[in-house]
């Protein structure tokens, strides 16, 4: 009790400060919480919940969200699962959508919230990696006595946003866990791991959502695979994450207009006919290459004559 009634003194102390919210994110929600969410850290409150019929509205509207992570959250899990830690996937409202825990564990993380239903924001919770981490748009970890609530300092978590393949904002991923030894190295890790998993949801979002499109990975960052353009046959870009926006320049009126990925991307091209040409003799090499280079399977393929074949291939320098 002495170090709940302790962390809410902190939290009225360092509220105050308006230099300490300008330089620490953790206090700045803080000041959220207590400001726009009229919340105080000595209240005994756990996350508002949903409805069961609001909840399987909710899941519904998010099924290829659960559908693309589960094999993540199934990975995740049997990496950190053992550790005493529980996994939450929700909605970018906050509301947890799926979860993976220990059985062992289940009690105490349903107790706290983290359980299929809860609102994880901070105008339900206070600051928290989920809440703070879909307010901030960047991962989160929040150590223990950093939780907003008092009744929630005994808690670590840590999170990750995903965005969809518009780069907005779409869904978070988080890692929690009761564990006393837990320091915040070890969270470090974890956070980390989480931050992984959420780029590859985010990849598979992305693909899903451009069916029979080709995929280009942009040299980009610490992470390329996280940058990623959509193309059609055509080359014209299709979508892209916000990792590939972000190295190209890219934004939704360039995407509609069709801008060719080879322009967005710095390719050099001539500009003399050299890509009707360059697309002649890619087509040619193709279909040679299915008939293991036999002409006259190859012309017949085309609907061109063997004579004809031989004098694109003349021309195109491919004997």
């Amino acid at each position: 009790m002495q170090n709940e009634i302790a962390h809410a003194e902190r939290v009225y102390l360092s509220a105050q400060q308006k230099s300490a919210a300008a330089s620490s994110p953790i206090i700045a929600s803080w000041c959220r919480c207590m400001t726009m969410h009229m919340l105080a850290p000595e209240e005994a409150r756990g996350p508002l919940r949903l409805t069961e019929q609001e909840f399987r509205a909710v899941r519904q509207q998010s099924e290829r969200l659960i559908a693309e992570s589960a094999e993540e959250l199934d990975r995740l899990f049997s990496t950190v699962g053992k550790a005493g830690c529980c996994l939450l996937l929700t909605d970018r409202n906050g509301v947890a959508l799926d979860r993976r825990g220990a059985i062992s564990d289940d009690k105490d993380f349903r107790r706290l919230g983290l359980w299929p239903g809860s609102i994880w924001t901070e105008a339900s919770v206070g600051t928290n990696g989920i809440g703070t981490a879909i307010a901030d748009e960047r991962p989160v970890a929040i150590f223990r006595d950093q939780h907003f609530l008092s009744s929630n300092i005994r808690l670590s978590c840590t999170t990750a946003p995903i965005r969809d393949h518009r780069g907005q904002i779409t869904a978070a991923l988080d890692i929690s866990t009761c564990r006393e030894d837990v320091n915040e190295v070890a969270l470090a890790i974890l956070s980390q791991a989480v931050r992984d998993a959420a780029l590859r949801i985010e990849a598979n979002l992305f693909r899903s959502a451009f069916p029979g499109a080709r995929f280009v990975m942009v040299p980009a960052g610490a992470n390329p695979t996280a940058a990623l353009l959509a193309v059609d046959k055509d080359d014209l870009i299709l979508g892209a994450t916000r990792a590939a926006r972000l190295a190209l320049k890219l934004d939704d009126a360039h995407i509609a207009a069709g801008l060719p990925a080879s322009d967005a991307l710095h390719e050099h091209r001539n500009d003399d006919g050299g890509d009707l040409v360059e697309a002649e003799r890619a087509a040619l090499r193709r279909v040679l290459s299915r008939t293991s280079g036999n002409v006259s399977q190859a012309a017949t393929l085309l609907g061109i004559s063997r004579a004809t074949m031989h004098r694109k291939m003349k021309k195109l320098e491919l004997h």
